[in-house]
């Protein structure tokens, strides 16, 4: 949503802006609405989408760490690439869980400008989640999740990016039965045009 409202005039802006008052939702982000215990897929982005996690391997691999522990509980499935990250995790409360993200990217964001000397910048874009409506709905999150390294052309295969708990998946459940999955609930078109700037 960032990237379409940089877009738009004054004067739509405060179309949207008054429409999304009228309907009592948050000015300049999604609302995260309660759903109860369910699988929720979190997601968050780098601002403007750089690659501030990216910054190096040790970088990413301290963030994934303090991700994973940032979390109410082991998540079903989680991703973290240079810009962005995903997370499939059951939640009785989301909100408490996207309060937690923020305290996280609150951290992240002041240490890596202090490693870089840029204090001030604006390293996150706001936390977005999804409940989970199904079966289909969960699987298919489960492999869009494990494909992002691939689809983003970072690696050639699931287990090749270390970022990420597809090789513990194919271990768990098995190559086969992760290939019947993917089969069975195929990405198609999940999450088009969510990473253009």
């Amino acid at each position: 949503m960032s990237y379409l409202w940089r877009k738009l005039t004054p004067e739509k802006r405060d179309e949207v802006l008054e429409y999304r008052q009228q309907l009592k939702r948050p000015w300049h982000r999604p609302p995260h609405y309660q759903q109860g215990n369910i699988h929720y897929h979190l997601t968050a982005a780098c601002f403007d989408h750089h690659p501030h996690i990216g910054h190096s391997p040790g970088r990413m691999a301290d963030f994934s760490k303090a991700l994973l522990t940032t979390l109410p509980d082991a998540p079903a499935a989680w991703c973290v690439l240079p810009n962005h990250y995903h997370v499939l995790i059951r939640c009785p409360d989301v909100r408490s869980a996207i309060k937690n993200l923020g305290k996280l990217h609150g951290r992240t964001s002041f240490l890596w400008n202090g490693e870089e000397a840029v204090r001030g910048r604006q390293v996150w874009h706001s936390a977005t989640d999804r409940g989970m409506r199904g079966d289909n709905h969960f699987w298919a999150t489960v492999n869009y999740i494990h494909h992002n390294p691939v689809k983003h052309g970072y690696v050639d295969s699931w287990t090749d990016w270390p970022f990420s708990s597809a090789s513990d998946f194919i271990e768990e459940m098995g190559r086969e039965n992760a290939v019947a999955l993917w089969k069975n609930h195929p990405v198609l078109d999940y999450g088009k045009g969510w990473d253009d700037p």
